[in-house]
């Protein structure tokens, strides 16, 4: 039997049961795909449908990390900002970078309409909110990106912010239009079915335990398997193992945590009186929405390396939520979760080719579902010979995360940040 997923709103709302066996005997491929995340089972979809025999391995269950259990968030961006993506790549190339991440957006946007995703449940609108008086630099953007880039942004004074979201903390917001949340556990688990209606073969509870990757035919195995293939992709995420010890090594395992209130929809309207998500603008700031047509409340914040479950998750957030809006102190906390991201040091996705036929897809931690989306889409177009695109990420390649000491400097610098939101809301007094 595959494993079960963790109890999360998500798989307590799962629209289907479908199961993949595991992987067995001698299988040959044009493609393998290591990991049933969403930006494998984007690049198998697309594989598939050209016509391309695919093969898909996944260790859990198909999206069972981070990319079923995360606060289902689609908007433009990264998890680092524009100005800095510059410094790396120069004005052009940071627009023609975040470009792509509104392509993503549209990407999920279409298959969820083409598909019939209707599980998915989008709902349009996410709200950046600000705990400080920028003193006209949020409006300044915001203007600055419907020029740039054509996004449905509009700015939101004090006073409709504190209509919409009724705490003391919040000075203004931004609210992006064109932006949407769903579910994303049932959006993967479509695009799975999807891929296997096109073609593809999906195997979960299968995962990869070595690899020859230096012939012209890579070869993987499992415990019961071996899957000979031209090309290879690794779209692991915060799970990836030791087969690609490159891919390994470059990452940050990054742990956040969610949870689902009870069922109180007049406590629930008391706080948040608006169906768009709502994005807390502190680099260690919290996200959450609305669900069950507005009667519970989906929250999610803090990150740490710590890779083990703190003794309680549900009181670590359920303070923080309390905290912004006091008028929830009686509501209950009904689930809730962690998950890990896997994050570059660098903030930006991972996204190329280590040699030829090897191919990598990961650190989507922070923005990673219109990233996943073109992630997977672009590295299908480079496999396909119809694109080069994939070739932007060269910039933000797998930079080495500096081991133990990467992981601590990563907690102090969120730690860091900490200091920073707090001073920062504190001169807005």
């Amino acid at each position: 039997m595959p494993s079960a997923y963790i109890d999360t709103y998500y798989s307590r709302t799962a629209a289907t049961s479908d199961t993949y066996p595991p992987a067995a005997g001698r299988i040959e491929a044009d493609m393998c795909i290591v990991g049933g995340g969403l930006a494998g089972l984007t690049a198998a979809e697309k594989l598939a449908r050209s016509g391309r025999s695919v093969v898909l391995l996944e260790a859990q269950r198909v999206a069972w990390g981070a990319s079923g259990r995360n606060g289902g968030f689609v908007s433009a961006g990264y998890a680092t900002g524009l100005s800095s993506i510059e410094r790396r790549v120069g004005a052009e190339g940071a627009k023609e970078l975040f470009r792509l991440s509104m392509e993503g957006v549209e990407i999920v946007r279409r298959h969820i309409a083409s598909l019939g995703i209707h599980e998915a449940r989008p709902v349009p609108g996410i709200a950046k909110a600000l705990r400080y008086n920028s003193r006209g630099a949020l409006q300044a953007a915001s203007e600055r990106q419907r020029r740039e880039f054509g996004l449905d942004l509009r700015y939101l004074p004090r006073e409709e912010v504190r209509g919409l979201f009724a705490s003391p903390k919040y000075h203004e917001a931004v609210l992006d239009e064109g932006a949407f949340h769903f579910h994303p556990l049932n959006y993967g688990r479509a695009l799975a079915r999807e891929a296997v209606r096109q073609g593809a073969a999906i195997h979960e509870s299968s995962a990869v335990v070595s690899a020859d990757l230096e012939g012209a035919r890579k070869v993987l195995r499992t415990a019961e398997a071996e899957i000979a293939a031209e090309h290879v992709l690794f779209a692991t995420g915060g799970y990836t193992g030791s087969v690609l010890p490159e891919l390994g090594k470059a990452f940050l395992p990054i742990a956040t945590y969610v949870l689902l209130t009870k069922h109180a929809p007049d406590l629930v309207r008391s706080a948040i009186r608006t169906q768009a998500a709502i994005l807390d603008d502190r680099r260690a700031g919290d996200y959450y929405r609305v669900v069950d047509d507005g009667s519970r409340i989906l929250w999610g914040g803090r990150i740490t390396t710590r890779t083990t479950d703190p003794r309680d998750i549900a009181a670590l957030l359920r303070r923080e939520m309390v905290t912004t809006y006091p008028q929830l102190a009686d509501l209950k906390v009904d689930v809730a979760w962690s998950g890990l991201m896997s994050y570059a040091r660098h903030l930006m996705p991972q996204i190329g080719q280590s040699r030829p036929g090897v191919w990598y897809c990961t650190a989507f931690g922070g923005h990673g579902m219109n990233t996943t989306a073109i992630g997977g889409t672009i590295i299908a177009e480079g496999i396909a010979g119809e694109s080069d695109r994939y070739r932007l990420f060269a910039p933000f390649g797998l930079a080495w995360n500096g081991g133990l000491l990467g992981r601590a400097a990563a907690q102090l610098t969120y730690w860091g940040y900490r200091l920073a939101d707090t001073a920062r809301e504190l001169r807005s007094r």
